[in-house]
């Protein structure tokens, strides 16, 4: 009798391929803009709830088309370090996995067609950003994956643009949010590039014989670690230039004692030369975004 690991059901294995470890990424930035509205004026949680549904659904359906678009060019091998995915390891039709890209980014526009109404034209241009960067993440040999740009797009998109666009939504008759939320929103999306950083430096050697020019093929492994560093490091002292822009919000200061949750994973990241090694880091990462998500929300409300 086979035991559930080596016979997962389908609905584990579709989960798993979501890479519900990457979630967060999307959540962050829209969870932080929305303690900094609360602190502005009342939410809209139904345009809240759309815009946290609309992340996850741009996450996944990049997962999904990343999935496709890789094991069409032959970049996901035997070689691979990481979790086995869906599609390469045969569990998942090639069919099911782009039906299911299809479906995650049409409910991205539908979501963000209902928001049309409150936003305007600025959701259109963002939606229609989000769904065309999501696609070409990785697909064909000049998309943004494949160039080293991969790194640009997850600073700018999980950071200043997610929460600029949820602070938006919530007050879209006051013009561009205020300088504090583009501030705050580098944040996360340094975290987020800081675990891409992890990522292309664990598969280095598999990127570099598919001919994915990531900037750990690029550069260096040496490269990867002092930008998975600096990502880090500047993100915990985000919070205070907020503040300083706000002439609020000082406990959100606070956020930077998460150094002491960083400091493992830039060791492990520094020391770690096989790329199993690094996992480990991943995890670790991920868990450093979530306190930091959480920290900086709870406190940027308290004081004045």
């Amino acid at each position: 009798m086979e035991s559930a690991e080596t016979n997962p059901s389908a609905v584990s294995i579709w989960l798993e391929t979501t890479r519900p470890k990457t979630l967060f990424a999307a959540l962050a930035p829209v969870l932080i803009a929305a303690s900094m509205a609360a602190v502005h004026g009342p939410l809209h949680l139904p345009v809240l709830i759309g815009t946290l549904l609309i992340a996850v659904l741009v996450q996944i359906g990049t997962n999904f088309s990343n999935d496709v678009f890789d094991h069409g060019q032959g970049a996901d091998t035997e070689l691979r370090e990481g979790p086995r995915r869906g599609l390469h390891s045969g569990r998942i039709s090639l069919r099911a996995m782009i039906l299911a890209s299809f479906l995650s980014f049409l409910g991205v526009a539908l979501l963000s067609a209902l928001l049309v109404a409150r936003g305007g034209w600025p959701i259109v241009w963002l939606a229609a950003a989000s769904i065309f960067c999501g696609v070409f993440y990785t697909a064909g040999r000049f998309s943004l994956a494949y160039t080293g740009l991969a790194d640009v797009f997850v600073l700018v998109f999980f950071g200043p643009v997610a929460t600029c666009g949820t602070f938006y939504l919530q007050f879209p008759d006051e013009g561009w949010p205020p300088p504090e939320v583009w501030v705050a929103g580098l944040g996360p999306g340094l975290i987020a590039t800081g675990l891409l950083a992890v990522n292309n430096l664990r598969d280095v050697e598999e990127d570099r014989g598919s001919r994915k020019k990531t900037l750990a093929v690029r550069f260096g492994r040496s490269f990867s670690r002092m930008e998975y560093t600096l990502c880090v490091g500047l993100a915990l002292i985000v919070p205070v230039f907020a503040a300083l822009l706000a002439g609020r919000g000082w406990f959100s200061v606070l956020t930077a004692g998460l150094f002491v949750v960083a400091l493992p994973a830039v060791k492990q990241v520094s020391t770690g030369e096989k790329g199993s090694e690094l996992n480990p880091a991943l995890g670790m990462t991920g868990r450093l975004l979530f306190l930091y998500a959480v920290v900086f929300s709870l406190t940027w409300p308290l004081g004045s």
